[in-house]
């Protein structure tokens, strides 16, 4: 038992490895090609590794007539609206800002479930939000409350968070009659479509006038392979092991990865500020996410079989 969940925390941390690495893979391909020509191609080799993975394992089902509008809005939420919130918002801030904004996703989620599904919202999820927002204004602002990151910029990364809790929303009907490798493929091969005219307008014509960059493509096809793929496996499978409360509390790794990635890779700095910041956001998720009671009665647990 105890190797069955060594096994599920490791594609875990794996999983969130990935989406840190994400936001520094974004930059990468930020150094020749643009936020759109990077989302477009990702998606398209993200949907064709998805499509061999269903053919393989048959799990990728046959969409309803009915539940073609719901698949619309889904893909119109995430991928569409969430990657041009996200790809946009890291032209002007750093990969450790992004993954900070990103992070408070878990947080606005029951705000939406209480507004649409009449799911309660408890005063320790509200704390958490309030704190995880204090931490995010450590990071923004200055001593003098002036903006020291782009505010642009800030802005675009909560359209993301926007999308993300609108897409969880649509998503909860359609999980119920469709697998993750169902929902993933199509919610792509969608978003490909809804984003090929803003390509074509915006950036086909620069794509064909610039050279070949191989490391640029190499962050686009890690990308799709290990943030919009290998990802999402990972962590569907240990969702359906130990539950999405416990799997939640893994994303609150994402920021501090993401700065040390972005520090090792990308020489972003790492501020005693940005730590600071980082420390009050996780611990906001941390409160809005973990059960107090059941979490000091896991801890007194562990700590009477250790004295033993």
């Amino acid at each position: 038992m105890g190797q069955k969940k060594g096994i599920v925390y490791i594609a875990l941390v794996l999983a969130m490895v990935f989406w840190s690495l994400s936001f520094v893979w974004i930059k990468q391909a930020y150094v020749a090609y643009g936020p759109l020509t990077t989302v477009f191609f990702r998606l398209i080799i993200a949907t064709l590794l998805m499509l061999l993975y269903g053919f393989f394992s048959h799990k990728l089902l046959r969409i309803k007539r009915v539940d073609y509008r719901a698949f619309f809005l889904l893909a119109f939420f995430e991928p569409f609206l969430y990657f041009i919130g996200e790809s946009f918002g890291l032209k002007y801030i750093s990969s450790t800002m992004g993954a900070i904004i990103i992070a408070t996703i878990p947080l606005f989620s029951p705000l939406a479930a209480s507004r649409f599904h009449g799911e309660k919202l408890s005063l320790r999820t509200l704390f958490g939000i309030i704190l995880s927002f204090i931490g995010v204004a450590i990071v923004v602002f200055d001593d003098s409350v002036n903006f020291i990151i782009s505010p642009l910029g800030i802005c675009l990364e909560f359209l993301a968070v926007f999308a993300a809790i609108s897409y969880t929303v649509v998503l909860k009907d359609l999980s119920t009659k469709y697998n993750a490798t169902t929902i993933i493929t199509y919610q792509n091969l969608i978003g490909i479509f809804l984003f090929l005219p803003l390509w074509v307008i915006f950036e086909s014509k620069s794509l064909f006038s610039i050279p070949f960059n191989g490391d640029a493509f190499i962050a686009i096809a890690e990308l799709a392979l290990f943030a919009s793929c290998f990802s999402f496996i990972l962590y569907t499978y240990s969702l359906k092991k130990i539950g999405m409360n416990s799997a939640n509390i893994f994303i609150n790794l994402i920021p501090v990865m993401t700065a040390l990635f972005a520090w090792y890779i990308l020489d972003e700095p790492l501020t005693p500020r940005k730590f600071a910041g980082i420390f009050v956001v996780i611990a906001g998720l941390f409160i809005a996410q973990v059960k107090m009671g059941k979490f000091i009665a896991r801890l007194v647990s562990i700590q009477q079989d250790g004295g033993r």
